[in-house]
């Protein structure tokens, strides 16, 4: 793939792969299962791909300390608490709002980044900021921008999600990735999480039990994971080639295919002002979206 259209090519499907797993991640709560649960076998199944992937790459992997306490903190901070989070609220909110309020993290991630001296003020940038404030209050505020109005009150919960995200980000630009590439390094996160989660999913009574009869739960949660790994494995091979820029693009695909996923796999539909919402947010992530001077003529 050298072609500048084969590389927008592979930037709409991972858009649209992304996309699916909003939908398919409220497809796995249906059926009652517990966010720990899920999030468990989420972490297998991550591991298991990226383990593959590792193995096949045969480069040396690095196992000490310190890349232990980052897969620790990636695990805590990248997944466990923010699907906890997601998973709960999912179950309370259409799937297509999900995949909107998704587009705040790198609205989020700005400000923590000002705060910590990684990054310049920018008026454009600020605005795109209150775009995405904007956004959130477009869904929350108006009656019957929500299906019942009772769903407000899990928006913040919600929002807990994109907010550890935007952590994630900075913390791994702070810091780095403890010398491994993005697939070692998800990998390692994902056993080390799977580890972490079983305890919580045991302990709280969600443990799935793999050996009983699957249903459309099983397999969108299974989907839902193989889906995100590939995704962002052709996510970190995409920012390689052309710069993190253009890579970065697949944000937009993804907060609109999401919102279509949802109206195809759930039959969801939104109301004007969720519409509106999600202009508001698209605008604001091109504002915050870097304007980095070593984007690559792709």
């Amino acid at each position: 793939m050298n072609s500048r259209y084969g590389y927008v090519a592979l930037l709409v499907a991972m858009g649209v792969a992304w996309g699916a797993t909003q939908p398919l991640g409220k497809m796995a709560v249906a059926s009652g299962h517990g966010a720990y649960g899920l999030i468990f076998w989420q972490l297998v199944v991550g591991a298991l791909v990226l383990g593959a992937v590792t193995l096949l790459g045969r480069k040396p992997f690095p196992l000490n300390r310190r890349t232990l306490r980052f897969a620790v903190v990636i695990a805590l901070i990248g997944t466990i608490i923010p699907n906890t989070a997601f998973y709960y609220s999912v179950a309370r909110l259409p799937a297509g709002v999900m995949s909107i309020l998704i587009s705040t993290i790198p609205l989020i991630a700005f400000p923590m980044a000002l705060a910590l001296g990684m990054d310049r003020f920018s008026l454009q940038r600020l605005l795109g900021l209150l775009c995405g404030v904007t956004g959130v209050a477009l869904i929350a505020l108006p009656q019957g921008s929500l299906p019942e109005a009772g769903m407000v009150a899990f928006l913040p919960i919600a929002m807990i999600g994109p907010l550890f995200y935007a952590m994630e980000s900075n913390y791994v630009g702070r810091f780095g990735m403890a010398g491994m590439d993005a697939v070692q390094a998800m990998f390692l996160a994902s056993a080390v999480g799977a580890v972490i989660a079983l305890p919580l999913a045991i302990g709280s009574g969600q443990f799935i039990d793999p050996l009983q009869p699957w249903g459309r739960a099983e397999w969108a949660l299974v989907a839902s994971s193989v889906i995100h790994c590939f995704a962002y494995a052709s996510y970190v091979w995409l920012a390689s080639k052309t710069g993190a820029v253009f890579a970065s693009q697949t944000s937009y695909i993804v907060t609109g295919t999401g919102v279509v996923w949802a109206m195809l796999l759930l039959d969801e539909r939104f109301s004007p002002w969720v519409w509106a919402a999600m202009a508001v947010m698209l605008i604001g992530l091109f504002l915050v979206q870097p304007r980095s001077g070593s984007v690559r003529n792709v």
